[in-house]
């Protein structure tokens, strides 16, 4: 398995990080377990998971299933740099979800008993939330570090002004601040390439992409005993409205002789800014195929035929001007 630093941090992962948030919803525990114990078998130390996967209000599903396999103890927790994510709503009271400094103090606490661990080695921030100054999110942040609580701390989903802006405020404060932003980016999803990738490169910051096959569409036309993702709603409707574009995918993935969805992880991985794809595994057939996308090198000519197929976004502002 090829390992990274996350960002300017000295911490290192794997390339590929594993997405929990199958583990519950669409696959069993029992089955969670297998994938995980294959994932430190394949050297994958980097997972991630949020206190909302299960999508049970309140619950944690998806953590207590972590829970109870780390507490099968055999270094388990020990080999995985675990991260997870706070924001979201957890219950029905007014500090139950967001990111006061309040709600962030209750919600590690809880993410903590139910992952039976003492420590979040990345706490990521779900959203940005525009109503709560960051000098509030920093003074929080930085005392669960100062307890030991949480190593690194991260955000998903912002933008790249926000990105500057809390890593300015935590300058202020002569902290850390974010070392990674776990965002939307794929092939179908080049936005981020305008302010994000850009401040993220600035910043230090690892990226995380998240969907990096677009819920399917780039592993190319499902197979008739096909159950996942491109058979559901927005994935089967894009494929019948951008049917062109997923042919020129498919043919330029046969003439490299590689799978899509293999094309489609490696190509984010060429990206000099992305740290690990987040591959979300329901079987372990779906975890042993996505290693494959390590050993793909694409040239500059397939880089280009991949360009026209699905075209990028200038760094802005000139993509919003000259």
């Amino acid at each position: 398995m090829e390992i990274a630093k996350l960002g300017r941090s000295g911490l290192r992962v794997s390339r590929l990080c594993l997405g929990t948030m199958n583990f519950g919803p669409k696959t069993t525990e029992s089955d969670s377990y297998a994938i995980m114990d294959r994932a430190l078998d394949h050297g994958i130390n980097f997972w991630d998971t949020a206190n909302v996967y299960g999508w049970k209000k309140g619950e944690g599903v998806t953590e207590q299933i972590l829970g109870r396999y780390f507490a099968q103890g055999g270094g388990r927790r020990e080999k995985v740099v675990l991260a997870t994510k706070v924001y979201g709503d957890m219950g029905d009271w007014p500090n139950e979800s967001r990111l006061s400094a309040l709600h962030i103090r209750r919600a590690c606490e809880e993410s903590l008993r139910r992952m039976q661990t003492d420590y979040i080695d990345l706490y990521q921030m779900h959203h940005v939330w525009r109503d709560a100054p960051w000098e509030e999110i920093w003074q929080a942040m930085e005392l669960l570090v100062q307890q030991g609580k949480v190593i690194y701390v991260g955000s998903s989903n912002f933008a790249g002004w926000h990105i500057a802006k809390a890593n300015e405020a935590a300058k202020r404060r002569n902290i850390l601040g974010l070392v990674s932003e776990q965002c939307h980016y794929s092939l179908r999803a080049r936005k981020v390439e305008t302010d994000v990738l850009p401040a993220c490169a600035d910043y230090g910051l690892g990226v995380i992409p998240w969907s990096p096959l677009a819920g399917g569409f780039l592993a190319g036309k499902p197979k008739a005993d096909d159950s996942g993702r491109r058979n559901e709603g927005g994935t089967a409707e894009a494929m019948q409205k951008d049917r062109e574009q997923l042919e020129k995918w498919e043919t330029l993935c046969g003439k490299i002789g590689q799978a899509p969805a293999d094309v489609a992880l490696a190509w984010l991985l060429h990206q000099p800014t992305v740290t690990a794809p987040i591959i979300g595994p329901r079987t372990m057939e779906q975890l042993d195929g996505s290693l494959r996308a390590l050993e793909i090198k694409l040239d500059g000519w397939t880089l280009a035929q991949i360009d026209e197929i699905f075209p990028g976004y200038k760094t802005a502002p000139e993509e919003f001007a000259w």
